[in-house]
């Protein structure tokens, strides 16, 4: 159980509830360890499986703005993450910001939309968008970073911390690689991909190189990467928010759906609408202490 950590609504008294509820479906030995006070619990159990034990708590809990995710003890802290980058590990849609600049937010920011929500084809979407900005000098690329790119809560703490056990930690992006390149830095990324926007004499020409970097890359550089560090799936986090995270988030064996489109939500199995991006080291059992800030 986690939440925002700027309300840190958990309480005793909502740990009593939900160890009653666990119990009240069929639940045994059932135990309570704070992560970190009043943000996140972990209720230890048994005899019962995890797809019965979340909706139970979720149901005794439901006015509580908490995100409830339910798991098998063993292997929960992954040696791979691999993380989209917009709305994900940063707070905005980088290419709607991009369009902002030059006044055609109205234009790109629908077509970006309804590609994250899974009703058009993410890769003609990207084309689609790109094409409007033939002609604007890439100069507006500095800006964007400048201006416009904001770490979404946790996300350092998060590599820092999964990188100093010993994880290893992508950056795996359907944006471009002139903001993956700096947000990998800055967040301590060991590795980016993303996608190439092509440029000439200095100026936006309005085409992306190919291939474009969609559901599909986001799902073969997830199998890539576990190839060469000798890593099977259920040693795999992932996190996204949108349709074209679904393969990746079904590929791993903790794919998290973070503050996420419906159909994404949906499809994911553990799912984070309240917290930060700490809750996925809570998800993997860290405790406060343990934490690299």
């Amino acid at each position: 159980m986690t939440t925002d950590p700027k309300q840190r609504v958990l309480s005793e008294r909502h740990a009593k509830t939900a160890i009653a509820a666990l119990a009240a479906a069929g639940a045994s030995n059932i135990g309570a360890d704070w992560l970190s006070p009043n943000r996140a619990l972990d209720l230890n159990f048994q005899g019962l499986a995890p797809a019965e034990a979340a909706p139970a708590v979720h149901a005794a809990l439901i006015d509580l703005p908490t995100d409830i995710n339910a798991q098998s003890a063993s292997g929960r802290r992954k040696q791979l993450l691999i993380a989209d980058m917009d709305s994900t590990i940063i707070t905005n849609e980088s290419l709607d910001s991009l369009a902002n600049f030059i006044g055609i937010r109205d234009q790109v920011e629908p077509i970006t939309a309804r590609a994250m929500r899974g009703e058009i084809d993410f890769e003609a979407a990207l084309q689609d968008r790109v094409r409007l900005f033939a002609g604007h000098p890439a100069s507006l690329l500095d800006r964007l970073l400048n201006e416009r790119i904001h770490l979404t809560g946790g996300a350092e703490t998060l590599v820092r911390t999964m990188r100093g056990n010993g994880a290893f930690t992508a950056l795996v992006s359907g944006g471009f690689t002139f903001v993956t390149e700096a947000v990998a830095a800055t967040v301590g990324f060991h590795t980016h991909r993303g996608n190439v926007l092509l440029i000439e004499n200095g100026v936006l020409t309005g085409a992306v190189a190919e291939p474009i970097l969609g559901k599909e890359a986001k799902m073969e550089s997830l199998r890539a990467f576990c190839a060469e560090r000798n890593l099977v799936a259920g040693q795999v986090m992932a996190v996204g928010d949108g349709a074209n995270d679904i393969p990746m988030l079904l590929g791993a064996g903790a794919g998290v759906a973070f503050h996420a489109k419906r159909a994404v939500a949906a499809a994911a199995r553990f799912k984070i609408n309240h917290g930060d991006l700490t809750a996925l080291l809570y998800l993997q059992g860290y405790h406060d202490a343990e934490l690299v800030i």
